[in-house]
């Protein structure tokens, strides 16, 4: 060990070493003082590193004899026992892997990651459900959430309830100490078209030259199948036997069946096969990722709406058709649109409740007939 210097401190030396920041020797500094009757040492600090000087580390010894201040290894036993507490803490950031982590990879997941890091992390990731205030709520809708529209408050906050019951159901944290309002938002768009508007747009469909396109579009019509669901169709889930159509993965729930109708058999039919195993393949064979250009072409050329979707509005002409033919039931339409919750086609109910209308006034005009015919009766017995 190298040999201790004196300095002009009482209870203050160092020792030469090797520089840690720079080329060379530095002082090391030390302390010399008694507690409990022993002598203790203890290293003050290096000369650059942490700027370390003579009367620097004499004060350090004042505070030390004292007991206004803890020695290095103290304060590294407490900021030891800091990190593990700190590694027992479930935070909003660690139950959010946990939560992630036990999801299935999909767009949907991709989406929450962008909420969570871009509105959630910066205000809770370091908090435990339990140090959340409402206030900090009030502050999130204030500050990051107010230029957003309604549904997108309403798909953060409940991203952050998603988050900690995830964590309450495993019993890794507590719940938040208060009840989240989530904003109600009924942003619920029914697209139709004029019967004058679905004929144009099916001749500009049939004069189209992509078949791809084309056919995609046609059979969106006949089934009301959605665009990701159209993407992902193969050949092998065509069950022309059966009559059916499996469907994989619609909108992140179970695998569904809807019937092959007769407008969709005759379309798969006449459709080209490429070898690709995707009913409508993209580029290389690959599943298809995106036909807006091709649709918006169809659209713009028919003027339709600006507003209207060109595939998800089809779905949705589809389904007002059948509610408003009277001959479909509302439980039978969320079969067919494979809505996991009802409420998503009581959109179409108020279709269905023309049609109703109409057939309560057809009675009434019975009614009325009777009662004219009625009246011309002439009674035997009655003068007129």
């Amino acid at each position: 060990m190298a040999k201790r210097m004196k300095t002009d401190y009482p209870g203050v030396f160092y020792r030469m070493a090797d520089a840690i920041t720079r080329k060379g020797k530095e002082r090391v500094y030390y302390i010399l003082f008694k507690q409990g009757g022993k002598v203790i040492e203890e290293k003050a600090g290096r000369q650059y590193k942490d700027a370390m000087t003579p009367a620097r580390a004499a004060g350090i010894r004042s505070q030390r004899i004292e007991g206004k201040r803890l020695s290095k290894k103290e304060i590294k036993a407490i900021e030891e026992a800091q990190e593990r507490a700190q590694e027992d803490k479930w935070t909003i950031d660690r139950l959010w892997q946990a939560y992630s982590e036990n999801r299935q990879q999909s767009k949907s997941l991709k989406v929450d990651k962008g909420r969570y890091e871009k509105y959630i992390k910066p205000y809770f990731g370091e908090k435990e459900p339990s140090e959340i205030i409402l206030l900090d709520i009030d502050r999130l809708k204030r500050r990051d959430l107010k230029n957003l529209s309604p549904q997108t408050v309403k798909h953060v906050l409940f991203l952050l309830k998603r988050i900690v019951n995830h964590g309450v159901k495993r019993a890794l944290c507590d719940p938040l100490p208060f009840h989240i309002e989530i904003p109600k938002v009924n942003n619920q768009k029914t697209e139709d078209l004029s019967p004058e508007q679905l004929k144009n747009l099916l001749q500009a469909i049939e004069k189209y030259e992509n078949i791809q396109v084309k056919n995609l579009m046609k059979l969106a019509l006949f089934t009301g199948m959605r665009r990701g669901e159209l993407f992902k169709l193969q050949w092998e889930d065509i069950d022309e036997h059966r009559g059916f159509i499996h469907i994989r993965d619609p909108k992140g729930g179970p695998d569904q069946t809807i019937p092959l109708n007769a407008g969709a058999r005759a379309v798969l039919e006449g459709h080209i096969k490429t070898g690709s195993a995707f009913v409508f393949p993209g580029r290389g064979g690959r599943q298809r990722v995106d036909v807006n250009k091709q649709v918006n072409e169809i659209k713009t050329a028919v003027g339709l709406p600006k507003d209207f979707r060109p595939l998800h509005g089809l779905r949705h002409v589809y389904a007002s058709m059948l509610a408003s033919s009277g001959q479909v039931d509302l439980y039978t339409l969320q079969k067919l649109l494979t809505h996991k919750d009802p409420r998503m086609t009581q959109r179409y109910a108020h279709l269905r409740d023309e049609v109703l209308k109409k057939a309560s006034e057809v009675a009434g005009d019975i009614i009325n007939g009777a009662i004219a015919g009625a009246s011309n009766i002439q009674v035997k017995g009655v003068n007129k």
